[in-house]
């Protein structure tokens, strides 16, 4: 079985290229910052991990992640092996995911999308948007007119 579980922090912002077939599909490439849970004096406290998404998740982690912002992801190790240009043989290890998911709430990351385009999110006291209904469990009933692809998730 061939299964990774990582949460962590992005080190950079994704970096995303289409392939050159006649559907253009997406690479997403990133790294995470994963802390170690036990560390030995010395020793650096977190393990920094190569990962790469494609198609949708790509798409879903270029459109909505940016460096210092939290992100659980699932998938698989793949180690490649190769000869450079020079007759060096390389190893690369990287996590294909397969599984992507927001890990922290939109108001903790937002000071991270400021910075990228994004809008911050609204804050207790900012009126929210008329397309939703406040209840006094901490829910908003969305309308039926909203656009899902304007919801925030």
């Amino acid at each position: 079985m061939n299964k990774v579980l990582l949460v962590g922090r992005f080190t950079r912002d994704p970096e995303t290229r289409y392939s050159q077939s006649a559907e253009p599909l997406a690479i997403a490439r990133f790294s995470l910052a994963v802390n170690r849970r036990f560390r030995r004096e010395g020793e650096p406290d977190a393990d920094f991990i190569n990962c790469v998404a494609f198609g949708k998740t790509g798409e879903f982690i270029q459109k909505y992640f940016v460096k210092g912002m939290s992100i659980g992801v699932s998938g698989r190790l793949q180690v490649r092996n190769w000869e450079d240009s020079q007759g060096q043989r390389r190893v690369s290890t990287d996590v294909i995911v397969e599984e992507a998911e927001f890990v922290e709430r939109k108001a903790a990351n937002s000071s991270y999308r400021e910075n990228s385009g994004f809008a911050p999110a609204p804050t207790a006291s900012e009126p929210r948007a008329n397309n939703y209904n406040n209840s006094d469990d901490g829910f908003y009933q969305v309308e039926d007119s909203v656009d899902p692809d304007d919801l925030p998730f």
